[in-house]
């Protein structure tokens, strides 16, 4: 069965992403609901959908996301029962109403494949719910690798609510602590597939919400720039060796770009002079 977990903090859009879940044509999902201590409980409009799906909601003491978003994820997660799959939906944004249906549709190619990332087509709303993008589609089955090559020329988007991971995975690789938890999403899509398949399913579609009460449409920060060097930083230390040389140089190219927007770091420095040591 498929587990949806929303850590949830943002009151302001949450009735259009709980209406999205009772719009799925298929129930098999189970909703998870961590409330990060927000100032306006979600209770009372939880109840106006406790006949519509299935859900478990838990309301945390203190605050952790200010403090660290992935931990505030994962102790979301950890109120997961014995689900398989995983998918981790932001609190403003919403599923098309095929996903559930498409994601079982395809399960047995998914598991066929051994794929254990899935990938769904997106859009980009904004805080009107006007759409502001176009679909984006992907390969049906592609290389994380390849997905991050067209990631970094601009040829696609990606953000943590269009996927589905195998609850083994998280649990065994875990999201890495980033500033922000920037980036933490792309770099756990390259780490779940263990560098290999992600399987797209482009005919359910999930909306990615732009506003100005998300990280993603707040302007670029100290804590960004801090969370780009260090994904491509690991991704460098880590897997370097495997990539092909054209790869390593986009990933290069782009952690001095981070370096000199930030240039006051001096370990940062040292970081990149120890690379450059090791690749060239």
């Amino acid at each position: 069965m498929l587990a949806i977990v929303i850590p949830y903090y943002k009151y302001d859009f949450f009735e259009e992403t709980l209406k999205s879940l009772s719009h799925q044509t298929d129930k098999r999902f189970h909703v998870y609901i961590g409330n990060d201590a927000s100032p306006k409980s979600p209770e009372e409009l939880l109840k106006k959908y406790k006949d519509q799906f299935s859900y478990t909601y838990h309301c945390f003491p203190d605050n952790l996301g200010s403090q660290s978003l992935v931990k505030q994820w994962e102790r979301c997660l950890k109120m997961i029962n014995n689900e398989t799959w995983v998918q981790i939906l932001g609190d403003d944004d919403t599923l098309g109403p095929t996903v559930v249906s498409r994601f079982y549709e395809n399960l047995d190619e998914i598991e066929k494949e051994e794929c254990s990332v899935v990938r769904f087509a997106t859009q980009v709303i904004n805080s009107k719910s006007e759409v502001t993008s176009q679909v984006y589609q992907h390969p049906s089955l592609e290389k994380a690798t390849d997905f991050l090559m067209r990631k970094f020329k601009g040829g696609t988007r990606s953000s943590l609510s269009e996927y589905i991971f195998k609850k083994e995975k998280i649990e065994t690789i875990g999201f890495k602590d980033f500033p922000l938890a920037w980036s933490s999403d792309t770099l756990a899509i390259v780490e779940f597939s263990s560098n290999q398949n992600i399987f797209t399913i482009n005919n359910a579609l999930v909306n990615f919400r732009v506003s100005d009460k998300n990280i993603t449409g707040q302007e670029d920060s100290i804590e960004k720039n801090e969370a780009w060097f260090k994904f491509y930083n690991y991704l460098l230390v880590n897997y370097g060796n495997h990539y092909s040389k054209a790869f390593v140089s986009i990933l290069f190219d782009r952690l001095e770009k981070v370096q000199l927007n930030n240039k006051k770091t001096p370990l940062r420095w040292g970081k990149l002079f120890w690379l450059y040591i090791r690749f060239k």
